[in-house]
């Protein structure tokens, strides 16, 4: 039997980024994720079809379709779940530390994670890896390439075409800027403190 998953709603208002359009907003959210969503319960399906016939010939393409749709789906949930901030990060938080620590400064960090996100053709991904007890920056071509096993995203940056074309073009640094000013910083220390048990 296939599990049913459904698109979550944005945590804040579609027009309340700076930077970042409603328009924008919408279509990443409506149409793109909910795509993901959509291609992730129709490949379960197919899937739970095999299954019932033993079937698995065309198992390749399926387990491909499925590990793209499913990456989609979390990584742009977690993405909406840490936008509606104002971008101004509390030293006192538990991830600042952390950050510090593995990156030596915060701005190490974030000349990493926008060189990341400049080179990437998918995301760029701050992750806290539990097999060294360290954050890292990540990156995905695609959804599921270049993904670590075990490790939890915290920061996932879209950088997909469909994340900024309307609003900016080929500027793709002028919507990290933007992404960065909408950062909910307590919404990432929460999921950071998740990933490490705390």
């Amino acid at each position: 039997m296939a599990h049913e998953h459904a698109p979550q709603p944005l945590p804040y208002e579609p027009g309340a980024l700076d930077g970042i359009s409603r328009q924008l907003t919408e279509w990443h959210h409506d149409t793109h994720y909910a795509g993901y969503v959509k291609g992730r319960n129709a490949v379960e399906k197919r899937l739970a079809e095999m299954r019932e016939k033993d079937d698995f010939a065309e198992v390749r393409a399926a387990k491909l379709n499925e590990s793209h749709n499913a990456s989609g789906q979390i990584l742009h949930e977690i993405y909406y779940a840490i936008l509606g901030g104002d971008g101004e990060v509390d030293p006192e938080l538990a991830v600042y530390a952390k950050l510090e620590e593995d990156f030596e400064t915060y701005e190490n960090w974030l000349k990493e994670f926008k060189a990341v996100a400049m080179a990437a053709r998918g995301w760029s991904i701050t992750c806290y890896d539990p097999s060294d007890g360290r954050l890292h920056v990540y990156l995905a071509d695609g959804h599921d390439g270049g993904a670590v096993w075990g490790a939890h995203p915290i920061i996932p940056l879209d950088v997909w075409e469909h994340a900024y074309y309307f609003d900016h073009g080929p500027n793709r640094a002028a919507y990290l800027d933007a992404f960065l000013k909408n950062l909910n910083w307590k919404a990432i220390d929460e999921l950071y403190r998740r990933a490490v048990g705390g």
